[in-house]
């Protein structure tokens, strides 16, 4: 893997309902949606459940991921080909947490810092 190792932590606070945070991380209806223009496989299930396998594009960048462990409050993913590492996502009543690893020529930190403001936006907007 070309690239180079890098590591981002993120942690934000939101209002949003413990409940409406797991079904934007879990349920690919929800996180097609605010996670674009990232594109996402068709064959995936209704809900992430561990072993759940599935492929996404960023641009002409392929990341497969491998759902490691999927629960109430915590989602782990590790990540091959574009981003060679893990992604790992925790969250509670109003606030999520983003821990991201890997080698990568992606800009992880920013790509994460994205992702993380247009899950509040998505979030926001669902709650009007």
């Amino acid at each position: 893997m070309l690239g180079t190792f890098q590591q981002s932590h993120l942690r934000i606070e939101l209002n949003a309902s413990e409940a409406n945070l797991r079904a934007s991380l879990l349920c690919p209806e929800e996180f097609r949606q605010w996670l674009w223009p990232q594109q996402f496989s068709a064959n995936l299930p209704d809900k992430l459940q561990p072993g759940t396998r599935f492929t996404s594009w960023i641009g002409p960048i392929a990341i497969q991921h491998y759902v490691e462990a999927a629960d109430e409050h915590h989602l782990r993913m590790l990540l091959s080909q574009g981003i060679d590492g893990f992604h790992e996502w925790h969250w509670g009543e109003g606030w999520v947490q983003s821990r991201l690893e890997g080698i990568s020529a992606l800009p992880l930190n920013l790509g994460q810092t994205l992702s993380l403001a247009r899950l509040k936006q998505f979030l926001t907007a669902s709650a009007s």
